[in-house]
């Protein structure tokens, strides 16, 4: 079925673009990019996936195989390929991505002597962007111009950060990044919120470092966390999101909760 044909829900509220950042490799980005859009689709929200990381995990994370692609979101950004021709659905009801691969790591180099080369990303999602609720933009684990890119697009940041000893480390790094984006390119980027992965609620040290980040975010910070669970490591390598591989697991049921304070907050 085609994006177009599936309508957005009757909400009143507007739409929100959120780029799912942290420039910390392996905090759970690509997993939460996705099992958040399964989630939403499941509680009747039109969800559209932005792969821009050249990985493209959150790509095969829900069932598009890379190999078979012609175009991906590099095409859209050096090649002006309209948005509408690369969307793509997904294993999940009413969940869409525009994919990445990995011709999207030569655009960092490409792109700096694009015109309006910061702007590229929000100009190709203009034309599509009020045909869903949510539109999540996975970003690689860098400052550089792709997520400058996605962060001129966006309304608002997600931030996950792991449940480890250096859990903020970085964080400060990039709420300069955020700040020098809100100050010259995008006045309304906001923080969505904050969540915190990979928690085991056995371990002293998730229990301090959730402490630590809910003292320091304080109500930025969502209430749900995400727990350390096999089958959300799993479900990727069967290119499903978790809440369609086993949607019973801890993991599923904590992206289900956290759907609900997104959409509490939208």
């Amino acid at each position: 079925m085609g994006f177009r044909e599936v309508k957005r829900s009757k909400s009143t509220k507007p739409l929100h673009t959120i780029a799912i950042i942290n420039q910390k490799g392996g905090v759970g980005k690509s997993t939460t990019t996705v099992n958040l859009a399964a989630a939403l689709g499941k509680q009747g929200r039109k969800v559209l996936i932005v792969d821009f990381d050249p990985q493209g995990n959150s790509t095969s994370g829900i069932g598009v195989d890379k190999e078979g692609l012609t175009q991906c979101i590099y095409d859209a950004l050096l090649h002006d390929v309209p948005a509408e021709n690369l969307i793509h659905d997904t294993v999940s009801e009413r969940v869409f991505i525009i994919p990445a691969t990995i011709q999207l790591a030569g655009a960092e180099i490409e792109l700096v002597s694009a015109m309006a080369r910061e702007t590229r990303l929000k100009d190709l999602l203009e034309p599509v962007k009020d045909e869903f609720d949510f539109i999540f933009i996975d970003c690689p684990p860098s400052l550089g111009l792709l997520t400058i890119n996605a962060l001129a697009a966006a309304d608002s940041v997600l931030i996950p950060i792991q449940c480890e000893y250096y859990a903020l480390e970085g964080v400060t790094k990039l709420l300069e990044s955020m700040r020098m984006v809100k100050g010259r390119i995008n006045k309304d980027l906001d923080t969505y919120g904050v969540l915190m992965t990979m928690y085991d609620s056995r371990t002293s040290l998730s229990n301090q470092v959730v402490e630590e980040v809910q003292n320091y975010f304080g109500d930025i910070a969502f209430k749900t966390c995400i727990p350390r669970s096999v089958k959300v490591s799993e479900a990727p390598s069967y290119g499903m999101p978790v809440i369609e591989y086993a949607p019973s697991n801890k993991g599923a049921r904590a992206y289900m909760d956290l759907a609900k304070e997104v959409i509490r907050r939208a």
